[in-house]
């Protein structure tokens, strides 16, 4: 299905934040199992383990976990970078059920998916089904913008996606691609999209796209839309940065006339999905009173959370509309 954009970058480029906030470098996501995930990051894509171990007590009394509560943890990242990586989280002794139950895309709440490149998409299509993945429908192509692409979006355990894009032309050099390239994107379902792209705004994040255009003819949908509601049906989307670049991007869509269930309250710790996005900022006491004078609730805060492979920092995090947790945290 062709994806038709306005690109509105020179009319929102300046940030609301003084604060430097940059592109993401890890998202958090619960599982009841590293099994698969690993199967299909470290064993078909090449991923690197860069650390595993026990989440310190102060990372689980952040998120306001009860004191019996414990939990392993897996960072994964492509090879090479150190953004848009994966720390898987496999909690015990706690209650959890999915984010996103039974959902279909135009399910709103939580975060839908994570975005990554590929220079094979249809390769990681076929691998993916061999390892008891699942997708949205077989791999598609269209032309967004000047770019022609190639996308599936691979399902796995409790409804977490990867979404994969193929940039056929021009060709793709920004960062090292692969069967599966770092995450460069998250993806949130939203009830009502201009409202959901000012409360990033709000955060400080400029917008690279934002339109809810749709082409006249019939095709066939990422997203299970059945082909002849594909004109009538609008994908109503914005794409945000914190600065420009190929990294560190959040996008959220609006399926306009197909209504679905909201899945917005179950968007929390330990419960099993996408938790979040993890941005570092340079002056994160200043960027909080910056969020707080806007009004922008804490959900989440505390000082010298043990992160066992960076060290003590401050974080923070804050709540969509539609449920999605974004956290900052210090940089040391």
């Amino acid at each position: 299905m062709i994806r038709l954009f306005v690109l509105l970058a020179a009319l929102f480029a300046a940030p609301l934040s003084a604060q430097t906030v940059r592109p993401w470098t890890e998202a958090v996501v619960s599982v009841a199992d590293f099994a698969p995930f690993e199967a299909l990051l470290r064993d078909i894509a090449d991923w690197e383990l860069r650390h595993q171990g026990d989440l310190d007590r102060s990372e689980l009394s952040y998120w306001g976990l009860h004191m019996d509560a414990s939990a392993e943890e897996r960072l994964y990242c492509a090879p090479g970078t150190q953004t848009g990586c994966i720390r898987f989280v496999q909690f015990d002794a706690v209650e959890q059920e999915p984010i996103r139950p039974a959902a279909r895309p135009w399910d709103t709440g939580g975060i839908f998916s994570l975005m990554v490149r590929s220079d094979n998409v249809d390769g990681l299509y076929e691998a993916a089904l061999n390892q008891g993945w699942w997708a949205e429908s077989p791999p598609i192509r269209f032309q967004f913008g000047s770019s022609d692409l190639k996308n599936v979006v691979i399902t796995g355990p409790h409804g977490i996606h990867i979404a994969a894009y193929e940039r056929i032309s021009p060709e793709f050099t920004d960062f090292p691609v692969g069967l599966i390239s770092q995450a460069f994107n998250s993806m949130r379902m939203v009830r009502n999209r201009p409202v959901a792209r000012d409360f990033y705004r709000s955060l400080g994040f400029s917008i690279l796209f934002d339109s809810d255009a749709e082409p006249l003819e019939p095709a066939w949908s990422n997203l299970s839309i059945p082909r002849n509601f594909t004109p009538i049906v609008r994908r109503s989307a914005a794409a945000l940065q914190p600065q420009p670049g190929e990294t560190g991007r959040v996008e959220v869509m609006q399926i306009v006339g197909f209504e679905g269930r909201d899945h917005s309250a179950r968007a929390v710790p330990p419960n099993l999905g996408i938790l979040s996005v993890r941005y570092p900022v340079d002056d994160l006491a200043a960027y909080r009173a910056e969020l707080e004078a806007a009004g922008i609730p804490i959900i989440f805060a505390a000082s010298d959370i043990a992160l066992a492979d960076r060290g003590p920092t401050d974080m923070i995090a804050v709540r969509s509309p539609d449920g999605a947790l974004t956290e900052f945290y210090e940089v040391n």
